[in-house]
C-alpha cells in the first residue's frame, strides 16, 4: 500500500488534542471529555500541561479500541510524516511540500531558491500526489500553514502573524490599493492578506527560510496569478532591499525588544526624520522605516507593544509625528491577538501628506482614539461603537505625549455635566437621609450594663440559642434578638477582650459578653444599634460619593469639560 512508509516512518510521531480531533472526526471539546472520563485514554508524553503531545500509534490504538477512530487522511497521513521527518522544523516540511507544489506554477519574484524542491521530498512525493488529486494546491498548502499557525510550541519570532490580528490590521487600512510592503512579513500571512486589493506585493524577512516559503506560498495559492508579488531575505533595516520603493500601504508587525537592531551602525541613517530611536526603542526605528517606504497619500499600520505609546526614551519621536499630523489613529486591541504572546497590542496608523513635506498643512488636525480592549474575541471591529474618540494634537503635546487610547477614550467620553449633577443630587439625598438616621440619645445612669450580670456568647451558642460566626452572632430563638447582641459584641469592654497586650485587635465573637435582659429591652436596644449600622453604612456611601464628585469636578475643570461657577456679584 502505498501509504505505508508513513505509517513506519512515522511510529515515534506525537499529535496535539487538535489533531486528534481532526484524526478522530470530532470537535476539541469532544477530545478534552474523554481524557476526563476514561481512564485508559494515552496519556501526554511531552509537551507539559499546556500543550500536551501524544503518542500518535496510542491514540489510534485507542480510537481503534473504542470505535471512535477512522482511517487517517492523506492530509494527516502528510502532516504525521512531517513532524516525524522534520521534528521542530515543521516550516522546513512545509516548505519541500511547498517545493513539490510549486513546480510548474508561475513565479514569485525575489524568493531564494523557489523552483526546486529539496531532493530530500522525494517520499513526500506520492503522498502530494494523492492529495492533489482532490484537492487544489492552493487549498492544500493553505490547510498545512493553517495547521502551523495553530501548532504548539512555536517560536516567539516566527514570522506568523494571527488571523485576528489580520482581521484588524485590514479593519485600521480601510479600503485601498496599489502597492503593500511589508518589511518585515515572515511566512507572509499578513502580507498577503491585501492581495485582494493590490497592484503589486513586496515583502522582506531577516530569515531565508521564511522568505523562501512565503514566495512559495505566493505562487501555490494563486496570488501570482492575481497580482505581481516579490519576496526577499534580509535584515530590513540593516539591507532595505527595496530602497526606492515607496508604497500606498505599509503593513507591518516587527520583531518585538531587539536591543541589537543596528542603531550604531544607521545613525546617520536619512530614515531617521522623527529622530534616532534608542536601543530600548526597535520599534520606532521600524516605524521609521515603514514611514520611509510611504508614497505621497500611503498609509502606514504598525502592530506596536503598548508600552511604546509612553515610554520615556520615545516620547521625542512620538511628539514629532503628533506635530506634524502624521498620526491619525491608535487602537487598542484586546489581549491574546498577537500569536507569539498573549499581551495585548497597539495598531499605529500613519498618513503621509499626499501634496508636501512632511510639515505640510494638510496633516492630521486630531488623533483618533480608539479603544477596543474589552472587545469579545470574536467581535466585528467595524461594530464597535462608542469606543473612540478625536483629540485634538495640542492636547497630547505635554510632557509626556502619552498615546494609550484607554486614556484618552474613557475622559472624552465622560458626560462630566450630567454625572457631576447626579453626582451632587445623590450627595444631598443622602445628607438628608443622615440627618434622619442618627436616633436621639438620652442619658442613662452609666456603668450598669458593664457592671451588671452578663453571659458569654459561646454559653449561648452551647445552648443552641445563637450561631456563631468568627465576627457574628445569629439568634435563633425567640428569648434573643441579633441586632442586641451584635451590638453589644462591638461594645468598648468586649473590644478590651478582643485586643492582646502588643495592641493587635482581632474581634473574639465567643469570648465576649453581653448583659442579660428581658426580650422587650433586647428590642429597644436592638433597634438603636440597627439605626446606627444604617448611620455608619450611609456614611462610608457618603464619603464615596464625595470622593467621586471632588474627582470629576477637579479633571472636569482641568479639561475644560466643566467651568467654575460665575463670581458672586456682591
Amino acid at each position: 500500500m502505498k501509504d505505508e512508509p508513513a505509517r513506519t516512518e512515522g511510529a515515534d510521531a506525537v499529535v496535539t488534542a487538535a489533531e486528534i480531533a481532526r484524526l478522530a472526526g470530532v470537535t476539541r471539546a469532544a477530545v478534552s471529555n474523554w481524557r476526563r472520563r476514561h481512564e485508559d485514554f494515552p496519556a501526554p508524553v511531552t509537551g507539559g500541561t499546556s500543550s500536551p503531545l501524544f503518542s500518535l500509534a496510542e491514540v489510534r490504538s485507542w480510537l481503534e479500541g473504542q470505535r471512535k477512530g477512522r482511517e487517517a487522511s492523506a492530509e494527516v497521513r502528510l502532516w504525521e510524516r512531517l513532524r516525524a521527518e522534520y521534528g521542530d522544523d515543521v516550516l522546513g516540511g512545509l516548505t519541500a511540500v511547498a517545493g513539490i507544489l510549486a513546480e510548474g506554477a508561475p513565479h514569485a519574484e525575489g524568493a531564494p531558491d523557489a523552483d526546486a524542491a529539496p531532493e530530500s521530498a522525494g517520499p513526500l512525493r506520492a503522498l502530494v500526489a494523492e492529495l492533489t488529486a482532490e484537492v487544489p494546491p492552493g487549498t492544500l498548502l493553505a490547510d498545512l500553514t493553517a495547521r502551523l499557525v495553530d501548532a504548539p510550541g512555536r517560536a516567539g519570532s516566527d514570522g506568523v502573524t494571527s488571523a485576528r490580528l489580520i482581521q484588524a490590521i485590514r479593519y485600521a487600512a480601510g479600503p485601498s490599493d496599489g502597492t503593500v510592503l511589508d518589511p518585515a512579513c515572515g511566512i507572509g500571512s499578513l502580507l498577503f492578506a491585501f492581495a485582494d486589493r493590490a497592484t503589486g506585493l513586496f515583502g522582506q524577512d531577516v530569515l531565508p527560510a521564511h522568505a523562501r516559503f512565503a514566495g512559495l506560498r505566493a505562487r501555490v495559492e494563486g496570488l501570482t496569478a492575481v497580482t505581481p508579488v516579490t519576496v526577499r531575505a534580509g535584515d530590513s533595516l540593516r539591507d532595505d532591499a527595496y530602497p526606492e520603493l515607496r508604497a500606498d500601504l505599509v503593513v507591518c508587525e516587527p520583531p518585538v525588544g531587539v536591543a541589537d537592531w543596528g542603531r550604531e551602525e544607521l545613525l546617520l541613517d536619512a530614515r531617521w526624520e522623527f529622530g534616532v530611536p534608542s536601543r530600548a526603542e526597535s520599534e520606532l526605528a521600524w516605524l521609521q522605516h515603514c514611514y520611509a517606504h510611504t508614497a505621497p497619500g500611503g498609509r502606514v499600520v504598525m502592530v506596536m507593544p503598548t508600552s511604546v505609546a509612553y515610554r520615556k526614551a520615545g516620547r521625542r519621536i512620538r511628539a514629532e509625528i503628533v506635530r506634524r499630523g502624521l498620526l491619525t489613529e491608535v487602537i487598542a486591541l484586546p489581549a491574546g491577538m498577537a500569536a507569539s504572546h498573549s499581551l495585548p497590542v497597539h495598531l499605529w496608523v500613519l498618513r503621509r501628506p499626499a501634496d508636501g513635506p512632511a510639515g505640510s498643512p494638510r496633516g492630521a488636525d486630531a488623533v483618533r482614539m480608539t479603544d477596543f480592549g474589552g472587545l469579545d474575541a470574536d467581535a466585528p471591529f467595524d461594530g464597535a461603537s462608542g469606543r473612540s474618540t478625536e483629540v485634538p494634537r495640542i492636547d497630547l503635546l505635554d510632557d509626556t505625549v502619552d498615546l494609550t487610547p484607554a486614556a484618552h477614550v474613557a475622559a472624552r467620553l465622560t458626560d462630566y455635566a450630567g454625572e457631576y449633577a447626579a453626582l451632587r443630587a445623590a450627595i444631598a439625598r443622602q445628607t438628608a437621609l443622615l440627618d434622619g438616621l442618627l436616633p436621639a440619645l438620652e442619658a442613662g445612669a452609666g456603668g450598669g450594663l458593664s457592671e451588671g450580670a452578663s453571659v458569654s456568647l459561646s454559653e449561648l451558642a452551647r445552648a443552641g440559642l445563637i450561631e456563631l460566626s468568627e465576627d457574628a452572632a445569629l439568634s435563633t430563638s425567640g428569648q434573643l434578638d441579633s441586632d442586641y447582641l451584635n451590638g453589644f459584641l462591638r461594645s468598648a469592654a468586649n473590644n478590651r477582650r478582643s485586643t492582646s497586650a502588643s495592641g493587635t485587635f482581632r474581634l473574639d465573637a465567643r469570648g465576649a459578653r453581653v448583659p442579660r435582659m428581658g426580650i422587650a429591652e433586647q428590642r429597644r436596644y436592638g433597634a438603636a444599634f440597627r439605626t446606627l449600622t444604617a448611620f455608619e453604612e450611609s456614611v462610608r456611601e457618603l464619603a464615596e460619593l464625595s470622593h467621586r464628585a471632588a474627582v470629576l469636578a477637579r479633571d472636569g475643570l482641568t479639561t475644560g469639560a466643566l467651568l467654575p461657577p460665575d463670581a458672586d456679584p456682591g
